[in-house]
């Protein structure tokens, strides 16, 4: 083999290990390219992940803060409603207290109604010996029908009729501007035993405050339509 011969040989190994070096270098290229890609795609995906997971995050906290300032309007607008009803009750119990203070000032059909109110006090304490409460003004509408009141009672409860003392403390008056946050009572008399353990309160305001919560479901139905708890 002679020296052109041995060059010729040289350089198509040349051209060999140069063509295997480049198919493998491009072998590299695609194989790195294609890592690269999948590389950046899952990161790619990763922080898609990661935005939408904040994304849902704060979505929800949204609706979790909606929910609770729904919530919170709607209680304070039940609120305004039961406290609009309570007022229209209550104003409605401050009438009735105000037509009290004419029962009052019928002398006739005051009189009758003490008398009723003090056979009623005696038949539920059924004591021989009483003590009587009214206001100061209506002693002498009392003193006037204590006797008939004892009479109708022992014939009612077919016993003797009873000692009733009228106290020297009387029930506070009849509510005035004069005295608008004072102790007041429309009428009415407190009955009591001697030893003052029973008492019997019989007075107009105490009837009107246990009328009224005997029918304020009731009241409040008519009102408003449903009986609140």
């Amino acid at each position: 083999m002679n020296d052109a011969d041995v060059s010729k040989q040289i350089q198509q190994m040349v051209r060999f290990i140069r063509q295997e070096a480049e198919e493998k270098a491009n072998e590299i290229s695609v194989s790195a390219e294609e890592e690269f890609n999948i590389e950046k795609l899952q990161l790619v995906e990763a922080e898609k992940r990661k935005i939408r997971q904040e994304y849902e995050r704060k979505e929800k906290q949204v609706e979790i803060r909606k929910k609770i300032e729904f919530s919170m309007q709607l209680n304070a607008s039940r609120i305004k409603v039961l406290q609009a009803q309570d007022d229209l009750v209550n104003s409605m119990k401050e009438a009735a207290s105000e037509e009290l203070l004419r029962v009052g000032s019928e002398h006739y059909h005051y009189k009758h109604l003490l008398k009723e109110l003090i056979v009623q006090c005696l038949l539920r304490l059924k004591e021989p010996v009483v003590l009587l409460r009214c206001r100061e003004v209506d002693v002498y509408l009392v003193e006037s029908i204590l006797h008939s009141a004892k009479e109708e009672y022992a014939a009612k409860a077919h016993v003797h009729p009873p000692e009733i003392i009228i106290d020297s403390v009387y029930l506070p008056p009849a509510p005035s501007h004069h005295n608008a946050h004072g102790p007041s009572c429309s009428g009415g008399v407190v009955l009591a035993s001697r030893d003052g353990k029973i008492v019997c309160e019989n007075s107009l305001d105490a009837r009107l405050d246990v009328a009224f919560r005997k029918k304020l479901p009731q009241i409040r139905k008519q009102l408003f339509g449903t009986v609140a708890a």
